[in-house]
């Protein structure tokens, strides 16, 4: 078969190394002891791959100026609210990877969004029946408090360089003169189905920004957004207590409060949001290690899951491309399956994160055979690793996430680096704009059902609990703790799939950045593997998997964010996804 993806390479199938190991229930991450670093001067210069090229611009106006690679992300992330406030924003939230090249330390910043203290279990049941996810996207009743602003603080607080009042000007300005309303913002708005699922007709303030006169804005048209301005003005002056306190916060309250299905938020679950910071989730793989973000987030679990189950599944003797293919698939389709079941808030729930990717576990992981029309259940870590079962402690969640996001990957010019993937979760997020930003309808990321077969959900409604994400902004670094990539993507629950490919891409495969970023994206969760038929080695990935018994959902125009950047011997080489507007760009 000739496969364009060319999988065919030189594999080597040397297991997991073995992984920190927990003693019980606690810790859920992993402790990282940071490698010791040669102090050597970083000679590779800085880079920002991002998802808008005025975001990219503001934050390499921060590098020019001697700041920090969290500087930068604050200065991109505050433009990219502006100008696709259909992916993410200020009324969202956000996991920032911060790795510091001196100490060898990476630090997870967690600005994920919160539920309301008044909710229960049944947030999405209504006279005893589950809301379908429409009515459940388009209520009050889907919005978390927002975390982004808190994740700006925090992280700056403790890494930044730069002024705090100056990571804004570039946004303000934008707010202020006005901003080209690019042809992706353009499309969406003028696509009758995304506007018949988004609703923003119903909000007047939401219509009157993007329908002026009832017509979406065109592309290339300017639009200004003095409200967002005058919010972030009040931020770089006081701080995030301006957000999360007074009259901004009772914007969001009362946003909250709007029909349909109103919220029960309050000005005090907003006063007392708190970002977590947390070690990352690590695991080593071949000579390198891949750390990314803990639970609530999926990304330490599956991409350490699937990296470790993808070698345990090439045969040794394995001579085709089709072998590697298939081997991808099944690892991406056994670690959707536990990260389903087990992966949740895990300061509220018992999540077994580092026995999902202890080595032991993965070793008989790999060994369960799901045929290829089968659906893979979970496996059970804790009966595995001699701890007893766990697997019924939870009944299974297939929640559905909805790709408003975005990713930004930045290294800076002393080489510390920033992977940060930031959401209102679907597009628009609930569609209410709040002084000129979109609130979330982050709380769709819960399980909706909260029970399964007389089960809780580990995904569950609670008061105060933050709901899964498939986000995996995630690092790897090499056998000494130098870095060695940047990467991550938006697009809901396929980003697991989207991420672990530039992975595979670049590390197994050879791939260039920009190589592994264009290769069609496979997504393989459940029974069904979605492939991307439209780019070059699509058909004949989905021909080939259909040969193999697969079922194939073929897929066009699929919806990935990614950005990259590698660390190569003498330069940084970056990519940023052609399928969106973002790019890869150097001071």
């Amino acid at each position: 078969m000739k496969f364009s993806l060319s999988f065919r390479a030189v594999l080597s199938v040397a297991f997991l190394a073995a992984c920190q190991q927990a003693s019980g229930p606690e810790p859920v991450i992993d402790v990282v002891t940071p490698p010791v670093i040669e102090n050597t001067v970083w000679t590779k210069g800085a880079m920002i791959a991002a998802a808008d090229p005025r975001a990219v611009e503001a934050g390499l106006e921060v590098l020019r100026q001697g700041g920090h690679a969290v500087d930068a992300a604050i200065a991109v992330h505050a433009v990219l609210g502006l100008v696709e406030p259909q992916s993410s924003g200020i009324g969202g939230g956000a996991f920032m990877l911060v790795y510091e090249r001196e100490s060898g330390e990476i630090t997870v910043y967690d600005g994920r969004e919160t539920a309301p203290m008044a909710i229960d279990e049944n947030l999405f049941v209504e006279d005893g029946e589950v809301l379908g996810f429409l009515p459940a996207w388009q209520s009050g009743r889907s919005t978390g408090v927002p975390g982004a602003i808190a994740l700006y603080e925090a992280a700056h607080q403790a890494h930044g360089q730069a002024e705090w009042q100056s990571l804004f000007q570039g946004a303000i300005r934008l707010a202020e003169n006005g901003f080209e309303v690019s042809p992706r913002l353009a499309g969406m708005l003028a696509d009758d189905r995304i506007r018949q699922f988004t609703r923003l007709d119903d909000h007047e303030v939401s219509a009157a920004y993007f329908y002026p006169e009832g017509e979406p804005l065109a592309e290339g048209a300017v639009r200004d957004n003095p409200d967002y301005a005058t919010v972030l003005r009040r931020v770089a002056e006081h701080g995030a207590e301006a957000f999360y306190q007074g009259e901004i916060a009772e914007a969001i309250v009362a946003g909250v409060g709007e029909a349909p299905l109103a919220g029960s938020m309050t000005v005090e679950d907003i006063a007392t949001y708190q970002v977590k910071v947390r070690p990352p989730l690590c695991g080593d793989w071949r000579d390198y290690r891949i750390c990314s973000a803990p639970p609530p987030s999926s990304g330490g679990v599956t991409q350490n899951m699937i990296m470790g189950l993808y070698d345990r599944l090439v045969p040794q003797d394995a001579e085709t491309e089709d072998t590697y293919l298939k081997a991808f698939v099944d690892a991406q389709r056994l670690a959707y399956a536990d990260r389903d079941h087990y992966v949740a808030d895990a300061d509220m729930v018992q999540v077994p994160a580092l026995d999902l990717i202890d080595p032991a576990y993965l070793d008989v992981r790999a060994l369960d055979v799901f045929e290829p029309g089968a659906t893979p259940t979970p496996g059970d870590p804790g009966l595995v690793l001699g701890r007893g079962s766990i697997i019924g402690m939870w009944g299974q969640d297939l929640t559905e996430h909805a790709p408003g996001t975005t990713h930004i990957s930045i290294i800076d010019n002393a080489g510390n680096a920033v992977a940060m993937t930031a959401t209102v979760e679907a597009a628009f997020g609930n569609s209410r704009m709040v002084s000129g930003f979109m609130l979330n309808n982050e709380l769709t990321d819960f399980a909706r059902q909260p029970r399964k077969s007389g089960l809780p959900v580990a995904n569950a409604p609670a008061p105060g609990k933050r709901p899964r994400s498939s986000m995996s902004p995630t690092l790897i670094m090499d056998a000494e703790g130098g870095l060695v990539m940047v990467t991550g993507s938006p697009g809901g629950n396929s980003i697991i799939a989207y991420v672990a490919k530039t992975i595979v891409g670049v590390l197994d495969w050879g791939k260039t950045a920009e190589q592994a970023v264009a290769l069609p994206n496979i997504i393989a969760r459940g029974q069904q593997v979605a492939v991307e038929v439209d780019r070059d080695g699509g058909p004949e990935a989905a021909q080939a998997l259909r040969d193999m018994g697969y079922t194939v959902q073929e897929r066009r125009g699929e919806n990935s964010g990614l950005h990259v950047i590698i660390v190569r011997e003498d330069r940084l080489e970056g990519a940023a996804d052609p399928r969106r507007e973002g790019v890869a760009r150097q001071p």
